[in-house]
């Protein structure tokens, strides 16, 4: 499978519940995930690595309960998601397996993208999952989320995992096949839109709803999540689910709108770390840490002479040389508290200090970027 996923190392592929479950009978459309599942299969032979984004537990688990048709209540839409995210796992577990993938069922709330510590105990969860070879399937917890903190939509839910391990490409299937100009189904002279490079007004104005962050569902959720997506160096993809094999047909030339980053995720993620946080301390370091860091190397605790400041694992760090001079910023693999007592050490000393098996460097280098000269 090559064509629009070429050169991608990392793919998320947001599902929705409408693909993935009958409306009318409430039960999963086992052929279209197999086919779904087979793309995934292809894809990670041609060396992708991919993350689900998966809708539908609430669909599923109403049925189950057999709650009646309409709206739900908060408790009872949680309680469908709890009965209904066993058999999604299930189902996504024994296909992926026939293929000889393993399939990882992660929740997440909205919590879990916003707080420090949560957004990285995450990130890394999901970093392991995909370098062991595992295809993560993550949804909404919403046995937990409630009105207030849910993410509304799981376009959005995926822009933000997207954002979050750095992906090349975020696909959205959708019941759409793309972007136009107007709403097609009002709008006989509605023009399809290939590709976008910006997310301007005039683009916000297609999508016929407020895209101010309040919206929910629809194309306009859907700009939303690109935006999101796009600031972080992904490609976002929106094209017509429906069909078997959604991902193959996307790659075969299928319609479909692309919205190109105009940057790459190391390159956003690295302009985020220089200018977007603010520093909560300091790190000196030797020469030899210094040569390290400027040819490509991480900050190893050896190379460190003085921590200053109060900070948090994941907080954002200044990084001197001995003479006070900024060199690089970074985020800081341990607190403060921690980096003063491995600092000097060898990383393979850093067990025994601190009792725990951390990283080996104070500051990986995808985490880091150079400052100063």
């Amino acid at each position: 499978m090559t064509g629009i996923f070429d050169g991608a190392r990392l793919i998320i592929v947001k599902v929705g519940s409408a693909l993935l479950v009958d409306q009318e009978r409430g039960e999963l459309r086992r052929a279209w995930l197999q086919s779904l599942c087979a793309d995934v299969a292809a894809l990670k032979k041609n060396g992708a690595r991919l993350i689900l984004v998966s809708s539908g537990s609430i669909a599923l688990g109403r049925r189950l309960l057999k709650l009646a048709p309409g709206p739900l209540k908060l408790e009872e839409s949680q309680a469908a998601a709890a009965a209904g995210q066993v058999r999604l796992a299930e189902a996504y577990a024994d296909i992926m397996a026939a293929h000889g993938i393993v399939a990882a069922q992660v929740l997440l709330t909205f919590g879990d993208t916003e707080e420090r510590r949560r957004y990285l105990n995450a990130r890394a969860t999901l970093n392991t999952l995909v370098e062991l070879g595992a295809v993560p399937v993550i949804n909404e917890n919403d046995t937990v989320a409630t009105a207030e903190i849910k993410f509304g939509d799981n376009d959005r839910l995926g822009a933000r995992v997207a954002s979050m391990v750095g992906a090349d490409r975020l696909v959205l299937l959708s019941d759409v096949d793309g972007l136009y100009t107007a709403n097609p189904g009002c709008d006989a002279n509605a023009a399809h839109i290939p590709e976008v490079t910006a997310i301007t007004p005039e683009i916000e104005a297609m999508a016929g709803d407020s895209i101010s962050g309040l919206g929910r569902g629809g194309m306009a959720s859907k700009l939303i999540a690109a935006k999101i997506a796009m600031g972080a160096g992904c490609d976002v993809v929106i094209a017509r689910g429906e069909a078997l094999n959604p991902l193959a047909a996307i790659a075969a030339g299928a319609r479909h709108t692309r919205f190109r980053a105009s940057v790459t995720p190391a390159a956003a993620r690295k302009r985020w770390i220089a200018g977007g946080l603010k520093a909560e301390g300091v790190l000196v370091i030797d020469d030899g840490a210094v040569k390290a860091l400027r040819e490509g190397k991480s900050l190893l605790p050896a190379g460190i002479r003085q921590v200053d400041g109060r900070f948090e694992r994941g907080d954002a760090v200044v990084i001197k040389n001995r003479d006070g001079r900024e060199i690089a910023r970074g985020l800081a693999a341990y607190s403060a508290s921690d980096a003063e007592r491995i600092a000097g050490k060898r990383s393979l000393e850093i067990e025994a200090i601190l009792g725990y098996r951390g990283r080996d460097e104070m500051i990986h280098r995808d985490d880091l970027t150079l400052t100063g000269n």
